[in-house]
């Protein structure tokens, strides 16, 4: 694992082989090979409890817009160590700090084989559906998204775990009330005394649906989040990981990593979430990316409060198995008034899951790196 720590970022950050040309009659969207790092723990230190007062804060608003980003350098070795290092915090209110260290295997290696300005989120016409119906809502992918007892949303990507947004949990400084008694609730039919009505499947009226909750074991924020906290770095940082005190039993979403805007399947994005002015409704909307920057998607996907943290996924081609597959390629963080040539203009923003978040969300996940050598 040794390698030039400057020399070794730089191939981290930008080296992604395997891209497939979209050229030729028989071309599909597939999903790019990626030469995948590591990112391991290396120490860990038990820190004071934290207090538990902030404001749930349901979307993130920052003036740093793409051409603020796109002029702002990569960070160095060193630097993306200390973002990539995180903080637990567990179910009984102890918290920990853990330092990481990247690394990019040889081939082989380690196998055994601004201003303030009202916040709107619809663009024009309201394009989002809401989901009505245990025939859609159990089913995938809209099955995969869950809400959070802080208002936001969250989404399944294994048999335990749910990746939302940091805003969700953490402001920056402190975490926000209720986390230390987390929750994620999932949608589940609602029948009065236990019955199942003969034609509920085909009934014109909505079936009313309710939440079903499950504790949080414990959750990960990136200390990019924590140090940056919605600053010119912050957002890029903007995601968490729970991980349930038991299995949800429920088809989740892998997570992968996210290809140029340019790759993506006519240019679109799709996410469902928890609006908050569609009460108790899962919303599904898609629209095209309009902008990139190396860690977040710029779109104009109509959204509300409550709809953070959602999992943005898409559909492609999964080359090596021979099938079309749905990954989370990022997460909805929140809003942002841009200076686009002087004249203001607002995003919704994703952040965008690169090669280091993969390997650093896989492991929280996997906990074991070597499961985590495809993204």
């Amino acid at each position: 694992m040794a390698g030039t720590p400057g020399l070794l970022l730089l191939s981290v950050l930008l080296c992604a082989v395997g891209q497939v040309s979209p050229y030729g009659a028989h071309w599909k969207p597939t999903w790019p090979a990626y030469r995948l790092p590591v990112v391991l723990p290396q120490s860990t230190l038990n820190l004071a409890k934290p207090h538990f007062g902030a404001e749930a804060k349901l979307e993130v608003s920052s003036s740093c817009g793409p051409q603020c980003h796109k002029g702002s350098p990569l960070p160095t070795y060193e630097e993306a160590k200390q973002y990539l290092s995180y903080e637990t915090l567990y179910a009984n209110g102890s918290r920990t700090e853990t330092q990481v260290g990247i690394y990019v295997l040889r081939s082989g290696e380690g196998e055994s084989s601004g201003k303030s300005r009202r916040k709107r989120q619809i663009y024009g016409y309201d394009s989002r559906f809401s989901i009505f119906g245990k025939d859609f809502l159990l089913n995938y992918p809209f099955s995969t998204s869950v809400k959070l007892s802080t208002g936001c949303t969250g989404t399944l990507v294994a048999e335990k775990h749910v990746l939302t947004a940091a805003h969700c949990i953490h402001d920056g400084k402190t975490y926000v009330k209720g986390t230390q008694k987390l929750r994620v609730g999932f949608l589940k039919p609602k029948f009065k005394d236990g019955g199942r009505g003969a034609n509920d499947s085909s009934s014109a009226v909505p079936e009313k649906m309710k939440f079903q909750w499950i504790r949080v074991k414990r959750t990960h924020v990136p200390k990019g989040w924590i140090k940056g906290n919605a600053n010119d770095i912050g957002m890029d940082y903007d995601y968490a990981l729970l991980e349930l005190k038991k299995p949800h039993k429920r088809k989740f979403m892998k997570i992968g990593v996210s290809p140029p805007a340019k790759q993506l399947p006519g240019g679109r994005i799709h996410f469902s979430g928890y609006d908050n002015d569609r009460p108790g409704n899962l919303v599904y909307r898609f629209c095209d990316v309009k902008d990139e920057t190396y860690d977040l998607l710029y779109q104009q996907c109509d959204a509300q409060p409550g709809a953070s943290g959602s999992g943005v996924y898409v559909r492609m081609w999964k080359r090596q198995q021979q099938k079309w597959e749905r990954k989370i390629i990022g997460i909805f963080s929140g809003h942002q008034w841009v200076d686009m040539n002087g004249s203001p203009q607002d995003f919704n923003v994703a952040v965008r899951i690169t090669p280091l978040k993969y390997a650093q969300i896989c492991y929280w996940i996997k906990g074991n790196y070597l499961d985590c050598r495809e993204g």
